[in-house]
């Protein structure tokens, strides 16, 4: 989300002709258009704070996430809201995304920092966090009120007007949903009332700025990105059962976006990937809170376009923010500037929604390859978190500094790494299915039903679920039979073998009285395997199990300006060129295991044979200082003889 990005996207919207101005009545007759018919049957996500992490690497970094939005204070979050209402603050200002001068002052800390503190309440039990989003809250509610009018922001409403009148403005909305968005999942983890308040003041400000605009203009606007507008507004709705949210909602609309996707029709080349993928998140809340499912059909082309056809091997997409190509053509875009992290932020949640509604293993597959590939690893030993993440050979993994940086990954970045107990068991009705595989106790006391997972996974190719309840009733238990796995999974119940299980890709499902210590024993053995570059067969990342494996090329740069990026910037400066791609004397198509050898499965430690070298290789989630190769380039068969 670079301001050269950004600016680009103006320059666009800037060119608009003349002003397209309606009255109030044009509005107020979308506002009452839909009326709720959610969606029944979905496969939900169980209560806030009924999974715990337990010890392992996933809670590891849990907890250096929570130190860092510790060292934050809440006066030096609130001060620019302050000096935008006109309350007296002396507070030092964060800098970078968060300076005083910057239009996207507030995205992260009215909005983000809010999200994760609520997360980290709900999940960990953080009273310590959850108190400072209290205090943050009651400073945003004063600023509100002093304003007078809903509205709430950390710049004024000026930025809006240049919006309206076509003049160049970074991404007001965007900042605007993620105060709105930090301050609902408040009150809907934590129970803060006065927040709820101040959000529907805000989404009312909304409802009369674009009162007196047409529909032409309105369009135009929305050239300029708008973060998750609607996704806030159908939530809001949903949770106050007021359909007004759904028709001002409706107004972040782009039919010239959506209008293909529902044809099936991939016309996403020159997009900005982040721009849009919280687009079609708030097309997948509007089909489950009214019931549309032409919003579901939109949803499930699109994600299985860019999850099929747009990404790499980590489970994440675009090039320098864009989706620069044709669908199955990445070949030469590997990079520094790859897989901007908040999209594969975004797209993790798309994958929830999906499974929601459809029980298909596969977006649950989808998400473990982000989750592992492109999510954990992207944070340091101090809480700092990745922008892009490279994929061309020789580049290392960079991070935001604690104070100076505040970038939208920053953002996404701190509200993942306090959620990540969220997805790894759902529920429908009584029913459970496990579909991670992380250390962890499930303890739903409303079914009396306790779960606890003991893993090392993935060092353990395996997990062991040790169950009790005081049922008497039979309920079933719905286990991931990952995709990466082989035809020799077993699955034990109380050690003893169960005759058959399901395919790969699948779940299994047991129906039985669950009784104190009863335990389910899973072993899914991994096997290396390659997956080419869509539109390149002879270059190709080799995978463990879920795992996309990585080269170790030897030390990367020193911490200082390469390493921890103390601006704005998102990227180092002086880049060099990349290295060329590790080369095994294999051609494309041979199995990796003729070129890669598996040292260790208990370590995850393995050793590829190049042209020239021999290469240590892990997966790319333990690579910390190192300078990388993911990707290797194999012969061209058609080359050969």
């Amino acid at each position: 989300m670079t301001d050269r990005s950004r600016r680009g996207f103006l320059k666009k919207s800037a060119g608009a002709a003349g002003l397209c101005l309606a009255g109030p009545r044009a509005f107020m007759s979308i506002l009452h258009a839909d009326s709720f018919a959610p969606v029944a049957g979905k496969i939900e996500p169980l209560p806030p704070g009924t999974v715990r992490l337990a010890a392992g690497v996933f809670k590891e970094q849990e907890e250096i996430n929570t130190r860092y939005l510790e060292s934050l204070t809440t006066d030096r979050l609130l001060h620019t809201f302050r000096l935008t209402a006109g309350i007296t603050t002396t507070a030092t200002p964060y800098r970078g995304w968060e300076d005083p001068s910057c239009e996207l002052r507030g995205h992260f800390a009215g909005g983000h920092y809010l999200s994760a503190v609520a997360l980290a309440s709900a999940m960990q039990g953080n009273v310590e966090l959850k108190n400072r989003g209290n205090d943050l809250v009651a400073g945003l509610a004063a600023c509100q009120k002093k304003l007078g009018n809903g509205y709430v922001s950390a710049f004024s409403v000026g930025l809006f007007e240049h919006l309206a009148q076509g003049k160049p403005a970074w991404a007001p909305f965007y900042t605007y949903h993620k105060i709105m968005a930090g301050l609902l999942d408040m009150y809907m983890l934590t129970g803060n009332t006065d927040a709820l308040q101040v959000v529907e003041g805000m989404a009312g400000w909304v409802g009369d700025f674009f009162s007196p605009i047409g529909a032409e203009q309105r369009q135009h606007m929305l050239r300029t990105e708008y973060g998750g507008m609607n996704e806030v507004l159908v939530n809001l709705a949903a949770v106050t059962k007021k359909d007004k949210y759904i028709g001002i909602a409706h107004l972040f609309e782009q039919p010239n976006f959506l209008d293909p996707l529902a044809a099936r029709r991939d016309e996403l080349q020159g997009l900005h990937a982040n721009t849009h993928v919280p687009k079609i998140i708030g097309a997948a809340r509007m089909y489950e809170v009214t019931g549309d499912r032409r919003y579901r059909a939109i949803v499930e082309y699109f994600l299985e376009e860019v999850t099929t056809a747009r990404n790499y091997a980590i489970g994440n997409t675009s090039v320098d923010e864009f989706w620069k190509t044709p669908p199955n053509e990445l070949k030469g875009t590997l990079a520094w500037k790859n897989a901007e992290c908040c999209v594969a932020y975004n797209l993790m949640k798309l994958e929830r929604h999906v499974f929601s509604w459809t029980g298909d293993a596969r977006w649950m597959d989808a998400y473990e390859r982000s989750l592992f590939n492109c999510r954990l690893g992207t944070q340091n030993a101090d809480g700092l978190k990745q922008y892009f993440f490279p994929l061309a050979a020789g580049y290392w993994r960079a991070y935001n500094s604690p104070e100076e940086s505040f970038w939208c990954c920053t953002g996404t970045g701190v509200e993942e790494f306090a959620k990540f107990a969220d997805t790894i068991y759902f529920h429908r009705g009584s029913d459970v299915y496990v579909n991670q595989f992380l250390a962890s106790t499930l303890d739903w006391k409303e079914e009396g039903l306790k779960i606890e997972q003991v893993t090392r996974f993935p060092a353990e190719q395996g997990t062991t679920l040790k169950i009790k309840s005081a049922g008497t009733t039979a309920r079933t238990i719905h286990i991931r039979i990952p995709s990466w796995t082989t035809e020799d999974a077993k699955v034990k119940i109380n050690g003893k073998p169960l005759d058959a299980i399901s395919n790969p890709g699948s779940y299994l499902s047991i129906r039985k009285i669950w009784r104190n210590g009863d335990t389910i024993s899973l072993s899914l053995p991994m096997t290396l395997r390659q997956e080419p570059l869509p539109g390149d067969d002879t270059i190709t990342a080799a995978l463990y199990g879920p795992l996309v494996l990585a080269a170790n090329l030897g030390a990367g740069p020193a911490d200082g300006p390469n390493r921890v990026i103390h601006s704005g910037d998102t990227s180092p400066k002086n880049m060099p060129a990349p290295a060329p791609l590790p080369k095994p004397a294999a051609i494309a198509g041979t199995p990796p295991d003729q070129w890669i050898e598996v040292e260790s499965k208990a370590e995850l430690r393995f050793k590829a044979s190049c042209e020239g070298a021999k290469y240590d290789v892990i997966p790319i989630y333990q690579i910390r200082d190192q300078r990388y190769a993911l990707y290797w380039q194999l012969q061209n068969p058609k080359k050969q003889g």
